[in-house]
């Protein structure tokens, strides 16, 4: 597709917020923000009163790092306050793997 006629000033702007918000993602991603790690809505009860708020939703997109580490057959997710590097939250499982798997 040619896009005919100039660059607005429109366009200029729709380009940068693209910009911006990849950027943002790429950073997101490379510092480990929950948001970019599969964390679903009804884990993100970050206090543990069993609701989650909005606040602490938007706090998923800056506030809260994950950190997933496999120990053997235990798989483990720890949630990090991101300006302090405190663990408040850590979620394990067992994970069985098969026959084949583990040869």
């Amino acid at each position: 597709m040619i896009i005919k006629g100039r660059f607005t000033p429109r366009r200029r702007a729709l380009l940068v917020l693209v910009l911006l918000v990849l950027g943002w993602l790429g950073w997101a991603w490379y510092a480990g923000i929950a948001i970019t790690h599969g964390v679903e809505k009804e884990q993100m009860d970050w206090n543990g009163d069993g609701q989650v708020s909005r606040d602490e939703f938007l706090q998923a997109f800056h506030a809260v790092t994950v950190k997933d580490v496999e120990e053997g057959s235990r798989q483990c997710r720890s949630f990090l306050w991101r300006s302090s590097g405190e663990e408040f939250r850590r979620d394990c499982k067992t994970v069985f793997k098969k026959a084949a798997e583990a040869e």
